[in-house]
């Protein structure tokens, strides 16, 4: 079999979330176009990116001259200049780029950019706020949200629940989460089923409700 195409991603805006995007989408085997104003940048991920130039991407024609028709998917990393971020989505939109992710810095913003095109739009800041706030409980040692007050964890097993198998636990009748996995220490993840028995120091990986997975987390 053929090895794998990836698309060509543009990347305006190499700051460090931009940067971080940008780098990943490359590791990943995707050709990256990155852009920003600032020659600095640009000289950092000449050697780290397919191609970087030194673009104003909210200008429809630089657009047009970089071959930004040719790429279905963007991420516009300007959120600290909500005007450029704007602009930069409507030239997008107006070359039929049609998965574009882009950058807010509050609610406004992130309307803003919806009506005028952007299909994704995300607050990294505002994301990375909330993690640190959450892992700040001890018993919660990681933390993955979807967007959609969904999200995965792993947490060290509940007291109230410690010496009980799965099924006896209810953990999904009594606390509206679902456990997926189990680690102890010194092994590997095993996938939780019903006769699971939950040891102390057990690290568990449940599903649910953000809020849900903070109460479960939290008792005592």
């Amino acid at each position: 079999m053929s090895a794998e195409v990836r698309k060509p991603v543009l990347v305006i805006g190499l700051g460090r979330f931009g940067g971080a995007t940008a780098r990943t989408l490359e590791r990943m085997g995707h050709e990256v176009l990155g852009a920003d104003l600032d020659s600095r940048l640009v000289q950092d991920f000449a050697g780290d990116l397919t191609k970087v130039v030194e673009a104003d991407c909210t200008d429809l024609a630089c657009l047009q001259h970089l071959g930004i028709a040719e790429f279905e998917a963007a991420v516009v990393a300007i959120g600290g200049d909500i005007e450029a971020s704007v602009l930069a989505v409507l030239a997008l939109c107006d070359l039929g780029v049609t998965n574009i992710w882009a950058k807010a810095t509050n609610d406004n913003h992130a309307r803003i950019l919806e009506r005028v095109g952007a299909t994704h739009v995300v607050f990294p800041e505002q994301r990375m706020g909330e993690r640190v706030a959450r892992l700040l409980n001890e018993r919660l040692l990681d933390f993955i949200s979807f967007g959609d007050e969904f999200a995965i964890a792993r947490l060290k097993a509940p007291e109230p629940i410690i010496g009980l198998p799965l099924i006896s636990s209810e953990c999904r009748k009594k606390h509206g989460i679902t456990v997926v996995g189990v680690k102890r220490d010194g092994e590997d993840f095993i996938h939780a089923v019903p006769d699971t028995l939950i040891m102390p120091e057990d690290e568990l990986v449940v599903s649910g409700l953000i809020e849900q997975i903070e109460k479960f987390a939290a008792l005592q």
